[in-house]
């Protein structure tokens, strides 16, 4: 058996474009460009507390957070490292309410980005990982220029996705629908290389993480399961452990590699009007493909996130996603 670990992000890539004679190389190029960005806000991220990039900026983004300065450098240098290549005719971002067109000086492309620059930025100051999560999807409309249609495409139509995290490693995780695969950044050659290959989540886990400081906030069939998961019952492996960070990134890389189930459900604190908090294009849908490409499942409870049609920007879903067994648990619980 050929040993595989070790090897370089790039060689994997142009691997996986081999298999498809008639590619033309653009993806290839795409990723190369992510994977640049990422080493250069890890470097900043690792660095955070020596320099004068971590506090408040003073303004919102469009969601209403308030913006970190790390958000920012992150969203700059992610927008500066792809829109010069000409893979791309379109971006959007989680920290801007609208578009973000290619420079006209810039040759187009025929993909599209979407992604969430630095998510977990309220943990920035507390030193806990942090990452970037990305979404690229092929452009629909005709002409040179993306438009809004070419970011609201459903979750099943992205040709790639994937998250970096940054932790005391960094680490790159993504799928091109060939498997999900882990490559771990050496800073000593500076270098992403392969770590875990063909990631598959256990079909079981014996870990959920949901905040439970919203309780009082869910509906009644979440509440019914997570009271079900802290039974004691040897014969189905309860009591599970409880484990939030906080950070998406961070939490749904755990679910990934150990199994289980994460959980942010809606917000009923209106009963008539319960509202999601995590954004469908750049949180839920690239994070659901990974973990279905993994073998798990992704749900806002009554329908799968993939299957989802985007109607604005900055939507925002419930998301529950983890181990095919667990969320189909979590199913007949929300369901009644």
């Amino acid at each position: 058996m050929i040993q595989r670990k070790g090897i370089s992000i790039q060689r994997q890539i142009v691997e996986q474009e081999r298999q498809f004679p008639k590619a033309s190389g653009s993806l290839t190029g795409l990723l190369m460009d992510l994977t640049y960005a990422a080493k250069v806000i890890s470097r900043e991220v690792t660095k955070a507390g020596l320099v004068n990039i971590l506090g408040l900026t003073g303004s919102e983004n469009i969601s209403g957070d308030e913006v970190k300065k790390l958000d920012v450098y992150a969203h700059d240098k992610l927008y500066t490292a792809m829109s010069h290549g000409g893979h791309l005719c379109i971006m959007a971002s989680e920290e801007t309410p609208d578009l973000i067109p290619i420079p006209e000086q810039y040759p187009k492309g025929k993909y599209v980005l979407l992604f969430d620059p630095l998510d977990g930025s309220s943990n920035i100051d507390a030193n806990v990982s942090i990452g970037t999560i990305f979404s690229i999807h092929r452009k629909k409309s005709p002409g040179t220029n993306g438009t809004l249609e070419d970011c609201l495409q459903k979750g099943t139509e992205q040709v790639a996705a994937g998250y970096i995290v940054y932790g005391s490693s960094t680490m790159l995780v993504y799928t091109t629908r060939q498997g999900v695969h882990g490559f771990t950044l050496d800073p000593s050659v500076g270098e992403f290389l392969l770590s875990h290959e063909d990631i598959k989540m256990p079909a079981k886990g014996k870990i959920y993480s949901i905040n439970e400081g919203n309780a009082h906030f869910w509906d009644e069939g979440t509440r019914k399961y997570v009271d079900y998961l802290k039974d004691k019952d040897p014969a189905t492996d309860r009591p599970y452990s409880l484990r939030y960070i906080g950070s998406l990134v961070a939490d749904f890389h755990r679910t990934l590699l150990y199994g289980g189930i994460f959980l942010y459900p809606a917000d009923y604190k209106d009963p008539k009007k319960p509202k999601g908090k995590l954004r469908l294009l750049y949180e839920a849908a690239p994070l659901a493909l990974v973990c279905e490409q993994a073998g798990g499942l992704a749900t806002t409870g009554r329908e799968r996130i993939l299957d989802l049609q985007p109607t604005e920007l900055h939507q925002k879903v419930p998301l529950i996603m983890g181990s095919k067994e667990d969320v189909l648990t979590y199913q007949k619980f929300f369901r009644g």
